[in-house]
């Protein structure tokens, strides 16, 4: 057995990725990648060996998010995951890529009422998910956030903001639904991305924006790498849920979304052919995964 691979007594996790051609992902990587005009890739993980096999696959990013409420937990929404269940996904994830050595940036989505207390609460909820292995956190929202992001950030904590489609307040939003479609809207989001990266914010997750307006927040921020999700190709990265690239999702299958199981041989396979697609330009294709 490769001394690469690591055994255990319920199989096996996949080997890491290569060495050197996979650099461990900092925050420097990825302003490289962004300079280059290399799309960052992206995918949610919850645990172990699904993390394991992503950063095998060659994803950039993992994301330990809050989603794993609805597609874990069995949640109708995000709202009712705590901070306790994101650190221990994060633990499951991290543990995880130490044992193949994988060289993933691990972010940890701040859950619903763990920062919105005060700066106070939020460095404490950070710090948690931090000490449980995450590189960066997400939060959602703009506007208030901004204060709190640079709180953070000013502290030593890297974070990913979310603006457009914003789960946690999927109630307030009126449902599912395209955001920034209004002149009044869109300038909004852009006004709220700017003061975002002012902030400190490294990277922005776009989620349900309108592909136009994606891609020009996209060419503002050049210190704030946009990650889209339904929000077209313009941005500097995609990301998708696990278990809606790989057709196992519960509900309905998103607009934005492609099955990469389909013609795949393994999950691994289905993974390096998202990260394939995401670096050629072909997925997402704004004429069918965008608004």
């Amino acid at each position: 057995m490769s001394e690469t691979t690591a055994s255990t007594p319920y199989g096996t996790l996949p080997a890491a990725s290569p060495l050197p051609p996979r650099k461990p992902v900092s925050l420097p990587r990825l302003q490289d990648m962004r300079e280059r005009g290399e799309k960052i890739t992206m995918l949610t993980a919850y645990d172990a060996t699904f993390a394991a096999v992503a950063d095998s696959a060659g994803v950039e990013c993992l994301l330990i998010g809050d989603s794993l409420g609805m597609v874990c937990q069995g949640l109708s929404s995000t709202v009712g995951v705590t901070l306790d269940a994101m650190c221990y996904h994060v633990e499951c994830v991290t543990r995880g890529l130490r044992r193949v050595q994988g060289t993933a940036w691990v972010i940890g989505d701040l859950p619903f009422g763990s920062y919105h207390e005060s700066k106070e609460q939020a460095i404490r909820s950070a710090s948690a998910l931090l000490h449980a292995g995450a590189h960066m956190i997400k939060l959602e929202g703009g506007g208030w956030t901004t204060d709190t992001v640079r709180f953070l950030v000013e502290r030593g904590i890297p974070v990913c903001a979310h603006l457009g489609l914003t789960p946690q307040t999927v109630h307030a939003l009126g449902g599912y639904r395209v955001q920034g479609r209004s002149e009044s809207d869109a300038l909004r989001l852009k006004r709220d991305a700017l003061e975002l990266q002012d902030a400190g914010a490294a990277m922005l997750v776009l989620e349900m924006v309108p592909a136009a307006l994606a891609a020009e927040v996209t060419q503002q921020l050049l210190r704030c790498h946009t990650i889209g999700i339904g929000s077209g190709n313009g941005t500097a990265g995609q990301v998708l849920v696990m278990h809606d690239m790989l057709g196992v999702n519960l509900g309905k299958t998103p607009k934005f979304v492609r099955n990469f199981m389909e013609g795949a041989s393994s999950v691994r396979d289905a993974m390096a052919s998202y990260v394939r697609a995401v670096k050629d330009g072909s997925f997402p294709d704004n004429a069918s995964h965008a608004w």
